[in-house]
């Protein structure tokens, strides 16, 4: 029988719900419960992609026996990560400082104040390797409850204090934005962690860092620095010729649980590829690489093709594990990798041999059971030949059994997506991206956006959920706002970019120190109010917010949202030089701050190709930050439009900083030459 978690909308939850565990969804109603019967609360946090996940909840959560033990002594709550990230980072954040590591699944036990006592994230069915069952780490808990009360109630106790502290560090006061020394420190500090024979940085596993190559591009592009460009190609092409990028499909795994790109944990999120895919497309603009663009406009087409929903948004992951047809288990990378033999089935053998030879197909294998990851190691010397055989490598795999896909629509990663679409479409002449970030854009609208203006974090099948939007949702869902306005030039999106970020500085911003907190002021309260500056898989809430408020500030000439933006960008300052890794689009947004960022205005008759041209021109700058407006002499509904006239009754574009403008000029080369653009 279906327990409390039939309700859910989140495929996470979903995939609970026929458990023998009496599961509980986060709300009052499970604390109240667990006062009543004086029991602690097992928390369980995961998310639809995670493999270890899926393999708890096969060993332990659907075991009968297990779970009659866990009903009776606790009240047992699971929640979405994704979904409620504001939970997740609490707890998580505990989890991290009582055990110096993290991960999912979470298992934190807590008391009916949802203060937690005892944390932990994976635990098997048996003991192993060192670690308990999980059967004995509830009988421990459990003992502990019923025999040492007093002391689980001190621990708490500790552990929220410290939660406290960690956070008054944030809050401390402001500083000022990083300068040109701090940023230059940040490079230092990323190139002795550059790993110079397979890119990227740090050893296994090794994560894409999107927001780091944004910043060497961004720093190249102000300083000239040749050492930032080149690890921001180095890493781009490894990673590009690597497992981690899907060679037939597109699009890129999560990580590479190796140093050298290799092998990836398969599961594809949408938030890594489209923080990837716009990352690609400036990699492809700053350079004219032909790699970058091919694997910008692949990855355009994963998005589109696998992960877009009915709806028109997209959905936030495809599982790692699918179906290994020869054995009937579920399985990792299943529907990815590949035999020798597979190949000469399919193509025959000399086209096999050219395939294996192409793709590093070997007998010996590079994953499980001697089958092999994809890889592209050199450019094919005969492209033709390799898109034939890659497209019917392509038609073959899609008959095999395809990975779940969690088709929840998560505003944030939606907002990411927006703005690499948007981008794309207009760099590389592809509208049909345009038009997908478009309606994307408008489901956000349509079902997240609340009459009141505020957002709500998820939706499926075009139904929203119920929780609150979270720093990032705001920030995120702006910055592809202020996308599609500076692609498309229609200014409702850039009036409702700023009714946005008008939420974030009024629910969102301490006044006093302006330091961000991860949820409004008027959220559900939670043993501590979240709140973290340093970027991870996306942009922090933090420092998104810092680079859309600069990006509107831009354009609108408002001091309180660039002030606003300054004050945000305080911490990354204090982070620049110890952790830039973790802080790689606050030091992007700090390299726009410091370039001004460049204000473009471009003013002609619409479909003009003069208009075009210079438009063209400025969207093609690798000036860090550039903001583009485009729009008819005489426009009055974006202030950096306001009083730019033709010049010569010629279209004409004025490039400024802090609304102090150069000279304008009609011709789009003169128009690069001022932006930096690299890429004809």
């Amino acid at each position: 029988m279906p327990n409390r978690l039939a309700d859910a909308t989140s495929p996470y939850l979903l995939q609970h719900a026929d458990n023998p565990v009496d599961w509980w969804p986060w709300g009052v109603e499970a604390f109240d419960e667990a006062r009543r019967r004086g029991v602690p609360v097992l928390l369980s946090v995961g998310y639809s992609a995670c493999h270890w996940c899926h393999v708890m909840a096969h060993e332990s959560f659907e075991d009968a026996g297990l779970a009659e033990y866990l009903n009776e002594r606790f009240v047992a709550v699971k929640v979405d990560r994704e979904e409620r990230p504001d939970v997740d980072a609490v707890y998580m954040e505990a989890v991290q400082a009582a055990t110096g590591q993290g991960g999912w699944p979470m298992t934190v036990f807590l008391t009916p104040d949802k203060e937690p006592f005892y944390f932990g994230t994976y635990f098997p069915p048996q003991p192993r390797h060192g670690m308990p069952s999980f059967r004995q780490v509830l009988e421990g808990v459990d003992a502990a409850w019923r025999d040492r009360r007093e002391e689980v109630g001190q621990v708490a106790g500790r552990i929220r204090a410290d939660l406290a502290e960690r956070a008054a560090v944030y809050s401390a006061g402001a500083h000022n934005p990083p300068g040109e020394a701090d940023l230059h420190q940040a490079l230092v500090t990323l190139s002795r962690d550059f790993d110079q024979s397979r890119g990227g940085f740090g050893g296994a596993p090794k994560f894409p860092p999107a927001m780091v190559l944004e910043f060497l591009l961004r720093h190249h592009a102000r300083t000239g620095s040749e050492a930032a460009l080149e690890m921001a190609v180095r890493t781009g092409e490894a990673m590009a010729r690597g497992g981690i990028h899907d060679q037939l499909g597109g699009g890129f795994a999560r990580y590479a649980v190796d140093a050298g790109w290799v092998v990836p944990h398969f599961e594809k999120m949408l938030y890594d590829n489209a923080l990837l895919l716009r990352a690609y497309l400036h990699l492809w603009r700053s350079t004219g690489s032909d790699l970058a663009r091919r694997v910008a406009l692949s990855t355009a087409d994963f998005l589109l093709r696998e992960l877009r929903t009915p709806e028109g948004a997209f959905a936030s992951a495809l599982d790692a594990d699918s179906l290994d047809e020869e054995t009937g288990q579920s399985a990792e990378g299943a529907h990815y990798v590949w035999e020798p033999g597979q190949l000469v089935d399919l193509l025959g053998p000399a086209d096999a041999a050219t395939a294996a030879r192409l793709f590093t197909v070997t007998a010996e294998g590079t994953f499980e059971h001697g089958t092999s990851v994809l890889q592209l190691l050199a450019e094919p010397e005969d492209f033709a030949e390799y898109e034939t055989i890659r497209a019917r490598m392509a038609e073959a795999r899609a008959a095999r059994p395809a990975p779940a896909r969690d088709d929840k629509v998560v505003a944030a990663w939606n907002g990411l997506a927006v703005a690499a679409l948007a981008e794309t479409g207009a760099l590389l002449d592809r509208p049909d991206l345009v038009e997908a970030a478009e309606r994307a854009a408008d489901l956000l609208l349509a079902v997240h956006l609340t009459a009141d203006g505020r957002l709500l974090r998820t939706s499926r099948d075009g139904r929203a959920g119920t929780n609150a939007g979270v720093l990032e949702d705001y920030a995120d869902t702006a910055e592809g706002f202020l996308a599609l306005y500076a692609v498309t030039g229609e200014a409702s999106w850039l009036q409702l970019a700023g009714g946005l970020l008008d939420t974030v500085l009024k629910h969102f911003t301490d006044e006093a120190s302006g330091a961000l907190y991860d949820t409004a002021d008027d959220a559900e309260e939670l043993i501590r109010r979240p709140q973290d500056p340093t970027d991870n898989a996306t942009p922090s809430g933090w420092t998104a917010a810092a680079g859309a408020l600069l990006t509107y500030a831009a354009y609108t000439g408002s001091d309180r949202h660039r002030t606003a933006a300054e004050r945000a960008l305080g911490v990354v300052g204090a982070l620049a030089g110890r952790a830039p890794r973790f802080i790689g689009w606050g030091l992007a947004v700090a390299e726009a701050l410091l370039d001004g960022p460049r204000e473009v205005a471009v003013v002609g008759p619409d479909g003009d190709p003069a208009t075009a041209a210079l438009r063209r021109a400025a969207l093609l700058g690798t000036a860090p930050g550039t903001v583009v407006a485009v729009g008819t002499p005489g426009g009055t509904e974006v202030p950096l439009l306001a009083d730019r006239p033709l010049v010569g009754g010629a279209p004409a574009a004025y490039v400024c900083r802090h609304f102090a403008c150069d000279a304008p000029t009609t011709d789009p080369a003169a128009l690069a030459e001022k932006l930096g653009v690299a890429v004809a």
